[in-house]
């Protein structure tokens, strides 16, 4: 493998080690056992634990990054297309797996005491909300809503990490289709004349 395609290995262990062990538990051990490798060839690459973590998430943030915003490449200008589409893409099979929800909530939990991860997904997750609460802005005027859209756009952000979260803790996890469903079901509350229980109208 090249140095590139090793590194994107013991990252991809790094999140299903979290996703088995928790992150406390995470060690450069564990991630070498599910990766199938050496102890001495995580050290190589990454040196410390805290490196590995604090590189994880930083591919986990480009990772959704990239998501989002091919998604909004695909539509056009019209915001009710692009709002279902950002909608869509957290749900994407490729991003919403058990193990990487895992992950996410790990660093999350993390974030507060650990301000270098906060800095590292903040900017990111400031880029996405500045878009979302746009298109809401866009959506409002365009069908005479009258919503105010940060309010709007951070009920929206908030609902669907809630249920990434759900997903993750609930004694009967409901799948990601149901997630996607409960994601519209609220874009269909602040924009009714756009969505409806099955998304976009």
């Amino acid at each position: 493998m090249s140095r590139e395609a090793r590194r994107t290995q013991l990252i991809e262990a790094t999140i299903d080690t979290i996703a088995a062990r928790g992150y406390s538990r995470t060690t450069l051990t564990e991630v070498a056992r599910t990766a199938g490798l050496s102890h001495g060839l995580v050290l190589f690459h990454f040196e410390t634990k805290e490196k590995l973590l604090s590189e994880t998430l930083a591919y986990l943030s480009e990772e959704y990054l990239q998501n989002w915003q091919t998604a909004l490449a695909g539509v056009g200008d019209d915001p009710a297309e692009q709002l279902n589409a950002l909608i869509e893409a957290d749900f994407n099979p490729a991003i919403c797996t058990p193990s990487r929800l895992a992950a996410w909530c790990a660093f999350w939990g993390e974030a507060q005491s650990r301000p270098l991860y906060q800095g590292t997904y903040g900017t990111l997750d400031e880029a996405y909300n500045r878009r979302l609460e746009g298109i809401c802005a866009r959506l409002s005027d365009l069908g005479s809503y009258g919503r105010n859209p940060v309010q709007v756009a951070r009920i929206l952000r908030l609902t669907i990490e809630g249920v990434w979260l759900d997903m993750m803790t609930m004694a009967t996890p409901y799948t990601r289709e149901e997630g996607l469903a409960t994601a519209r079901a609220c874009a269909a509350m602040s924009f009714p004349d756009h969505f409806g229980p099955e998304g976009l109208k």
